[in-house]
């Protein structure tokens, strides 16, 4: 009998450029982990977890972020300060510069895929400089069968040198580091960051373009989890709003935490083999299932260790981006394999700094298509003192940095699937309540975990509604477990004035916002808008 685990531990890699290399392929887990530690990149926590420090980056860079634009892209991708077009051969360029330089190198390669159903199945071949990069591909990636291997065949190949520093003035690149897709030749190459968002998010950019134009289904930026009854639901939200949070619900199995395809055949599917969840002030308390997936295997990035390996997971002097990467298979209660059918609801998550949003409300689809291409939510400004304001923050469709089309299209596309699904679709506020950020206070998560509870056991379908003066909502009176003067967010303001004053300032902000997309939006979208 043979023993493949011998066979499999290294591949040439010359085919793709990569000369004389020492490869490891398809490491495990442990084997990485250990790589990682002995060459001094990272540390093993009182968890059992790797801790990482991502370097100089330790989240995305968007202004970095390239397509190449060729006969493929260059009439469907929406170009601008989202989707930076990049030349052919200025690629092809950078690609063999990239190639060059891992020449020689004891480098990492690992075989996996994307997207759980088979249907739709990307196979991925992932070539690291770093042990913890291979390993966080392992995390996020869906895992391989060995008995797949002999004939795997990659359809998109990810390169990632975090070491290679680009020459803007001689690469075409803005600075030093780069993240670009090649659609003709199905390369993600990724160099001069440490920042292991930029591997998965590769991926997730380039389904954004594949799936809608070839395969007539709906990325989309949001996590899913599936109840006893077979009911899926879908969440949408920006980092910081409590997408992965509030998808890991002990009552209903997880199906993914980030990226998600609806099908023409009206199912949901994960994207990925892991999750990628933010860990700023984790607590067992609040956040169970992702506190107990911190354990051997999953990987800490740019957290602050004590001398014992302990966690403080509200220092945030490296950044407030802390991250932890695992296997889904961490989680305890997951859907195998990660799909959903019957989607039944959809929350539309959103950190209203402003105070002014209600903490649920109930869309109407040309609400739903309005809101869903605003993509709205607010960061903190920071604090210094007496820097209190809240700035709003807009991405079309939850996640307009990874989207290479126009979106409309993806607007459109969800649009058409809620109305032929008869989905509800709600607005969940995760921000603060009884004022603005640095007056009021954050709402509460055991109210939000209710309120999503009630909406989804069909508790909110027999209660009386009220409309919001100003973004013309349609917000429930009553909710079990929820104090009936949270649900209408005037009601938690002292000054009542105030509130109005602030909520008009956020309609502007939207209205503002959405003005660049009314020539593509029809009259039940505009409908949509706030009312005053």
């Amino acid at each position: 009998m043979v023993d493949n685990t011998q066979v499999t531990k290294t591949i040439s890699l010359e085919d793709y450029g990569i000369k004389n290399a020492r490869v490891h392929y398809q490491l495990s887990p442990e084997e990485l982990q250990k790589k990682t530690i002995a060459l001094g990149q990272g540390v093993e926590s009182s968890f059992g977890a790797l801790a990482v420090n991502t370097g100089e980056f330790t989240g995305r860079s968007p202004k970095d972020r390239f397509i190449v634009k060729d006969e493929i892209t260059e009439d469907k991708v929406w170009w601008g300060d989202i989707n930076i077009p990049f030349d052919p051969e200025k690629f092809d360029s950078l690609y063999n510069k990239v190639t060059n330089y891992l020449g020689d190198k004891e480098i990492f390669a690992r075989d996996a895929y994307a997207c759980a159903d088979d249907n739709y199945r990307l196979n991925i071949r992932v070539i690291n400089e770093y042990p913890w990069s291979n390993q966080f591909a392992f995390n996020m990636f869906l895992r391989v069968n060995d008995s797949e291997l002999e004939s795997f065949k990659e359809d998109w190949l990810v390169v990632n040198a975090p070491g290679f520093k680009a020459d803007p003035s001689v690469d075409g690149t803005r600075q030093e580091n780069f993240a670009i897709l090649n659609f003709k030749k199905k390369i993600a190459l990724i160099g001069g960051t440490g920042y292991t968002g930029e591997i998965k998010k590769g991926i997730f950019s380039a389904l954004n373009f594949v799936l809608p134009v070839y395969n007539n289904t709906l990325p989309m930026h949001c996590s899913a989890n599936v109840g006893e009854d077979g009911d899926t639901a879908i969440f949408f939200g920006l980092s910081g709003t409590g997408k992965t949070t509030l998808s890991a619900d002990p009552e209903r199995k997880l199906i993914g935490d980030d990226e998600h395809g609806w099908t023409k055949e009206n199912t949901i599917f994960n994207f990925e083999g892991g999750c990628y969840a933010k860990v700023i002030n984790l607590s067992e308390e609040n956040e169970p299932d992702i506190y107990h997936a911190i354990k051997p295997g999953a990987i800490l990035e740019n957290v602050i260790l004590n001398d014992n390996g302990d966690v403080d997971f509200s220092d945030t002097s490296i950044t407030q981006n802390t991250r932890v990467s695992y296997p889904i298979y961490h989680i305890d209660n997951i859907q195998e394999p990660s799909i959903g059918e019957n989607p039944k609801n959809i929350f539309f998550l959103t950190a209203d700094a402003f105070g002014v949003l209600p903490p649920i409300s109930k869309l109407t689809p040309g609400q739903a298509a309005y809101h869903f291409i605003s993509g709205y939510t607010a960061k903190v400004a920071g604090t210094e003192a007496g820097v209190n304001e809240p700035v709003p923050s807009f991405s079309a469709c939850f996640g307009a940095p990874f989207m290479p089309l126009h979106p409309t299209k993806y607007a459109e596309m969800l649009s058409r699937k809620m109305k032929d699904a008869g989905v509800n679709v709600w607005l969940v506020n995760t921000g603060w309540t009884g004022g603005p950020y640095g007056v009021g206070n954050r709402m509460k998560l055991k109210y939000t975990r209710e309120m999503i509870s009630s909406a989804l056991e069909g508790k909110l379908d027999g209660v009386e509604f009220e409309n919001h003066q100003i973004f013309g909502l349609s917000m429930p009176k009553t909710c079990e477990g929820v104090p009936a003067e949270v649900l209408n967010p005037k009601n938690t303001w002292a000054d009542k004035e105030a509130y109005d004053k602030k909520a008009k300032e956020l309609s502007t902000f939207f209205k503002q916002n959405f003005s660049k997309f009314e020539e593509y939006a029809n009259e039940e979208i505009m409908k949509g808008a706030p009312v005053d």
